[in-house]
């Protein structure tokens, strides 16, 4: 018997899953031929609001938007090791993509559910689009690895060694280190016909081995343990001096594996990754307690359809069946490469300790420094206090619930928590307030995809220590951002509220925009304790004084804000909407803004992400442009602009226009009622986002970007370094 035989034999035996799916099954469910998308508007009419034409996937804009962040890896103007950062998230992001998008895709061909978005896609047409489009942003990461970033890296004295470059010093080196630090932890499986195939977790790095005992050809699977560094840099003797030398995990074991299979000969190893269905779906309705549900699910996504095996180019066809039928595959793609697996990895690279080659720390401002604990609610209380992190830093937030937690006068503490901070103080402060006799209630989503478990535990151990905890509402997450301090002050009761547009997480409000703003108006403070009476009990508010809220308000206030600056256009008078988001997804919301352009009020997206709408088709959407800001920071705020013929509005909060945001989540927007605070936003984020011709992109009908080019001789700006030097100069001022 021949060893393709021996092997293909192996597949006949234990599997875990029958396939019909061939060796040649790489996204073969379509007719390529079949796919084309008709992107001439010529023949558009203007009052037909319902032409798929007019619609942009939101799957196909999400790579897009991926495409940008990947270029953000060749642009010189980034310092070297942030390059590698972006290429990093684009590998994290892309291993999202596999996980949920593409996983609920192909559960729709599976349960044969053809109907046609509004873009007028089959499930199969789109599947065939983003799959070839996901091949080419993977092959651009392999080409931006391998052609710019590597060489690059290695004239700053950065190595990464492949295994022909072993020295025998550096071989002896990292048999020692294998004995001491990765031996213990390796436990390769045997498949034949007494031990079924081993089960594959989930962005896991295998190893697919052949091994000859005596006549027999066997297969093995080793998992390369996650809690390892990937990385692995060399002692500074070993090392070029002054250069940072690190060598791959996978290869430290490849040079070891004979340790593992002992009076064996080992004849191939090749190295695998695979991606899995994590999309957590909840019946919610039929749970009786929502923590064991979730836990229950995120126990079975282990098992998850495979959406994506990688696999390196050198693997034979024998070993690739034998994955390709134990998985499964009949839907999942299938993809070769001759670089590395997994570039999410890469972040580890960033702890390489050279400044030069990473932007500049910034030192966010403190609006609330100087400011004792005892006078925080002083301050509140006197004005409006807006704050722009992560020029601004999340200290504050954290004081503001220190001061909450131990001031004698403050009896109640309300809060909604989405992602949460794995070392979180917020909820050490809240513990501690209840510790010291306040009555805290938290609301903690149990559903916030990829952080359910952080979640669980977190809200475990907050109910342990008294607190009262909610799981949020059944068939809506809650996204919004709201922290609710009820103060005893002489004879009354004050509310003093933050309400942001981001999540209560010192982590990412380093990295992400976002704003937050405290406040004690008396009706926003009212609506707050609506919406948190409806999170917590049974009210049923749909009236509230100031806020918007979804699902109940918010999506028709937005399109009551839209039709209102039509009417204005329609008068001839000057119109203008500006809106900055993540995402613009909501069909009625595009409906609306195309009609608004019509009528020609002038509008500005600044959408970071997903865009659905198409700006700059003749006579419906030639008032409308679309850019995205890629920078340094990830752009989360979400801010609404209506000029409204002189009485301008501008809101901020948790909401995209996204359908799920608008209808199957509870979010806010509130107002800014101070006209300084109006004009601050007005100036330093939206014009100054509009104005960036360094790090923005427009948007072309077709969905594609380009980036702004900068008239001849005007000033480079670059929105995010002018609002970091804005901001020191402010705190240099006071």
């Amino acid at each position: 018997m021949t060893e393709k035989q021996t092997a293909k034999s192996l597949v006949r035996g234990k599997t875990r899953k029958k396939s019909s799916s061939s060796k040649n099954n790489k996204m073969m469910i379509f007719d390529e031929q079949a796919i084309h998308l008709d992107l001439d508007w010529s023949d558009c009419d203007p009052n037909d609001m319902n032409n798929p034409k007019l619609f942009i996937n939101r799957e196909l804009s999400l790579l897009e938007f991926n495409q940008r962040v990947l270029d953000q890896a060749y642009d010189e103007d980034h310092p070297l090791l942030e390059r590698v950062k972006f290429l990093a998230i684009v590998g994290k992001n892309l291993d999202e993509f596999f996980m949920v998008r593409l996983a609920i895709l192909i559960r729709r061909i599976r349960l044969h559910l053809e109907s046609t978005g509004k873009d007028g896609l089959t499930a199969k047409q789109l599947y065939a689009l983003a799959s070839k489009r996901l091949e080419q942003l993977k092959n651009d990461q392999t080409d931006c690895w391998q052609n710019t970033l590597l060489p690059l890296l290695e004239k700053e004295k950065i190595y990464f060694l492949e295994q022909t470059k072993y020295t025998a010093k550096i071989k002896a080196y990292l048999q020692e280190y294998y004995l001491k630090n990765i031996h213990p932890t390796l436990t390769p499986i045997a498949f034949d016909p007494g031990h079924p195939f081993p089960h594959i977790s989930n962005l896991s790095l295998n190893m697919a081995i052949t091994i000859h005992q005596g006549e027999m050809v066997k297969f093995a699977r080793l998992k390369i343990p996650a809690m390892l560094s990937r990385l692995i840099q060399l002692p500074k003797e070993l090392a070029e001096p002054g250069s940072y030398t690190f060598v791959y995990l996978e290869d430290v074991i490849q040079q070891n594996i004979h340790s593992l299979f002992r009076e064996m000969k080992v004849d191939e190893v090749h190295l695998f990754r695979v991606t899995r269905d994590t999309n957590l779906e909840i019946q919610e309705e039929n749970s009786d307690d929502l923590m064991a549900t979730v836990h229950e699910g995120l126990q079975e996504l282990a098992y998850g359809d495979v959406t994506l095996l990688e696999v390196q180019e050198t693997m034979p066809e024998h070993i690739l069946e034998i994955l390709i039928e134990n998985f499964g595959l009949e839907y999942g793609m299938i993809l070769r490469t001759n670089c590395r697996l997994g570039f999410g990895d890469w972040f580890g690279i960033m702890g390489v300790d050279l400044p030069h080659l990473k932007d500049k720390p910034i030192h966010s401002r403190d609006p609330l420094e100087g400011v004792t604990t005892e006078h925080i609610f002083e301050q509140i209380k006197q004005k409006d206090i807006l704050v722009h992190h992560p020029y601004e830093s999340f200290v504050c937030v954290e004081r503001f619930l220190k001061a909450a937690a131990y001031d004698p006068d403050v009896i109640a503490i309300k809060m909604t928590m989405y992602r949460v901070a794995k070392d979180s103080s917020i909820l050490e402060y809240l513990i501690e307030a209840s510790q010291n006799g306040k009555q805290v209630s938290v609301l903690v989503e149990l559903k916030a995809r990829f952080d359910e478990m952080n979640n669980i535990t977190w809200a475990k151990q907050l109910e342990s220590h008294g607190i009262y905890v909610t799981y949020g509402l059944v068939n809506l997450k809650t996204h919004c951002k709201l922290c609710l301090v009820i103060r005893k002050e002489r004879k009354s009761l004050r509310g003093y509220v933050h309400i942001g547009t981001g999540n209560y997480n010192r982590a990412t409000a380093r990295i992400y925009t976002d704003l937050g703003l405290f406040t004690v108006n008396p009706n926003i403070v009212a609506d707050v304790t609506d919406v948190f009476n409806g999170l917590t009990g049974y009210s049923n508010q749909t009236k509230y004084h100031h806020l918007l809220v979804a699902p109940r308000t918010l999506r028709s206030g937005i399109i009551e804000k839209i039709i209102r600056e039509t009417k204005i256009a329609q008068a001839g008078k000057s119109a203008r909407i500006i809106m900055k988001m993540n995402s613009l997804e909501d069909i009625d919301i595009i409906q609306i803004l195309y009609k608004a352009s019509q009528a020609g009020v002038k509008i500005d997206l600044i959408i970071r992400g997903i865009c659905g709408i198409r700006p700059g088709i003749p006579q419906i959407s030639d008032n409308i442009r679309v850019i995205s800001v890629i920078g340094r920071f990830l752009e989360h705020s979400r801010v609404y602009y209506f000029q409204n013929d002189g009485n301008d509005e501008l809101w901020i909060g948790s909401a995209d226009l996204m359908e799920r945001n608008l209808s199957r989540r509870v979010e806010t927007l509130c107002p800014i009622l101070n006209a300084q605070l109006r004009k601050l936003i007005y100036e330093n984020i939206l014009m100054c986002h509009l104005k960036d011709n360094m790090r923005s992109y427009v948007m072309k009908a077709t969905g594609q970007y380009e980036k702004v080019q900068k008239s001849e001789n005007a000033q480079q700006i670059n929105s995010q370094e002018t609002l970091i030097d804005y901001y020191s100069h402010v705190a240099l001022e006071e």
